[in-house]
C-alpha cells in the first residue's frame, strides 16, 4: 500500500518554535571545521529518471558516514567542564552511537553506549573502536534505553538523546544551511523521518530562510510512527525494514510538535522502493547509502506524480549498511530488472533432457550460473522433475526471448519471482 498525507497547515504566524534560526546558525559556527561541509551535487541521471531536478547532499561523507555527527557535536560542545569530565551516555545501536563516540573521544569526554544484547558484533566493534564503553543490555532497544537512564542516574552521567533534544535538533539543522546556500534554487526538500530530529532542524532552518519552500518528510511504510502521530492514524510500527535508521516506534514529543508546524506533507515508501533507491545511488552516483539514507530517493520513485517538475533537495543521510545486506539488495535489484533470473523448467527424467534446454541458453547467449534438480519434493509424476536454472541476461527483453523460445520447444517454464 502507498500512503500520502494531506498538506499540513502552515505554522501559526506568532508561534515561537523551541529552536530558532539563530540557534542553528550558532551551531554551524560552533561545529565548523570539526565536521565535513558535505557536497551538494545535481544528479542529471536521477533527474531524468524521476522527472524532477534532483540535488543530492552527501551526508554519508561525514567521518562516521552520517549526519548524526552534527547534533552530537553541538550538544557536547555546550557542556561545561564538570559535565564533560563526568561523561555522557546514550542508548543506540546505530549512527548516533558512532557520532557520540567519535566526537567524545576527540574532546576527551568519556562516552558510554548501551546497546541491546543482539546488536551485530560489527556495530559494537565500530563503536568501541571510537573509544566508547559499550554496555550490552536487554533484548530490545527499549530495554537498552531504560538501562541507560538507570546508569545516567547511578553514575552522574549526562544522557544525550538522538533526537528529542533542542541542541541536537539545532545541530542537525545545519544541514539545511549548507544545502540552501550551495543550491539556492531548490524549492522542495525531501527528508527522512525517524524520531524527527533531522526533519525538525532542517524544517526550522529552511522555513526561516525560505518561507515558500516545501518540506516533504519520508517514512518507511513499516514504521509510520510520525505519520500516525501527526494525522491521528492507527497503523503498526513493526517488521523487518532495511531502513533501520528511521525504524522508530515512538517519535519525540518536541520533534512531533515542530514537524506538525513546519512540514507540509509526509510520504510513506515501501521496502521495494528503498531497495531500488539504494541500488540506484550505488549504480548512478557511485555512492553507498543505507536504507534510511536512500528513503528520500525512494519517495521520488513511489510518488513520482507528487514531485515531478520540482527542484528537489535530497539529503542522503548516511551510508552505514551491512555489506551482506547491500549485496542482497543489489542482487535482488538485478533480478527485478531481468538481468538475473531463476527459471523453473519441467523436464522428463531421462538422459539428454537437460541438454535440450541448455542448448537454448547457448543459442541466446545467456549465461548459466547454477542448475538445481528437484525430483522428490514435487507434485510431478515419478518420471518428471523440475530444473531450476539461475542465469544472467543482458536485460529483461533478452531474458523474455529465451523464455519464449523454451516455451516454443514445448517446455513448461516460468520465472521464480521475488517481491
Amino acid at each position: 500500500m502507498r500512503y500520502s498525507l494531506a498538506p499540513m497547515a502552515s505554522p501559526a504566524p506568532n508561534r515561537r518554535l523551541p529552536v530558532s534560526l539563530a540557534d542553528i546558525r550558532a551551531a554551524a559556527e560552533r561545529i565548523a571545521g570539526q565536521i565535513v561541509h558535505t557536497p551538494t551535487l545535481v544528479s542529471r541521471t536521477l533527474s531524468t529518471l524521476t522527472g524532477a531536478t534532483v540535488y543530492v547532499k552527501f551526508e554519508n561523507l561525514q567521518f562516521t558516514a552520517a549526519y548524526k555527527e552534527r547534533g552530537a557535536l553541538n550538544k557536547l560542545l555546550q557542556m561545561d567542564p564538570a559535565t564533560r569530565a563526568r561523561g555522557v551516555i546514550a542508548a543506540s545501536a546505530g549512527n548516533h552511537a558512532q557520532a557520540l563516540a567519535y566526537h567524545g573521544a576527540r574532546l576527551r569526554i568519556p562516552v558510554t553506549i548501551v546497546m541491546p544484547e543482539q546488536t551485530p558484533v560489527v556495530k559494537v566493534m565500530q563503536t568501541e573502536g571510537h573509544g566508547a564503553t559499550v554496555v550490552l543490555h536487554g533484548d530490545m532497544f527499549d530495554d537498552a534505553y531504560a538501562h541507560a537512564l538507570r546508569l545516567e542516574a547511578e553514575q552522574g552521567l549526562t544522557f544525550v538523546h538522538p533526537f528529542n533534544d533542542l541542541q541536537v535538533i539545532a545541530g542537525q539543522g545545519t544541514v539545511a544551511l549548507e544545502l540552501l546556500n550551495d543550491a539556492p534554487e531548490i524549492d522542495t526538500l525531501v527528508v527522512p523521518i525517524g524520531g524527527g530530529g533531522l526533519m525538525s532542524g532542517v524544517g526550522i532552518a529552511a522555513k526561516a530562510l525560505r518561507p515558500d519552500i516545501e518540506l516533504i518528510g519520508v517514512q518507511a511504510e513499516l514504521y509510520p510512527s510520525m505519520y500516525c502521530r501527526i494525522t491521528g492514524s492507527e497503523m503498526p510500527s513493526s517488521g523487518d525494514t532495511i531502513a533501520e535508521g528511521i525504524a522508530v516506534k515512538a517519535p519525540g514529543e518536541m520533534t512531533s510538535e515542530i514537524i506538525a508546524d513546519v512540514v507540509d506533507e509526509i510520504l510513506l515508501v515501501p521496502e521495494r522502493d528503498m531497495e531500488t533507491a539504494v541500488s540506484l545511488l550505488l549504480q548512478i552516483e557511485k555512492t553507498v547509502a543505507e536504507g534510511a539514507g536512500a528513503a528520500g530517493l525512494a519517495a521520488l520513485l513511489t510518488h513520482p506524480e507528487r514531485l515531478k517538475g520540482r527542484t528537489i533537495g535530497l539529503i542522503l543521510t548516511g551510508g552505514n549498511i551491512d555489506t551482506r545486506l547491500l549485496a542482497n539488495i543489489l542482487l535482488r535489484d538485478l533480478a527485478r530488472s531481468g538481468r538475473l533470473a531463476r527459471l523453473r523448467i519441467q523436464l522428463q527424467d531421462r538422459p539428454g533432457a537437460l541438454f535440450g534446454v541448455v542448448k537454448l541458453f547457448d543459442k541466446h547467449q545467456i549465461n548459466i550460473i547454477e542448475v538445481y534438480h528437484q525430483r522428490l519434493f514435487t507434485s510431478l509424476p515419478a518420471k518428471g522433475l523440475y530444473a531450476d536454472i539461475e542465469c544472467e541476461a543482458r536485460d529483461a527483453a533478452h531474458l523474455q526471448r529465451l523464455i519464449a523460445d523454451i516455451k516454443a520447444q514445448g517446455y513448461d517454464v516460468h520465472p521464480v519471482e521475488i517481491h
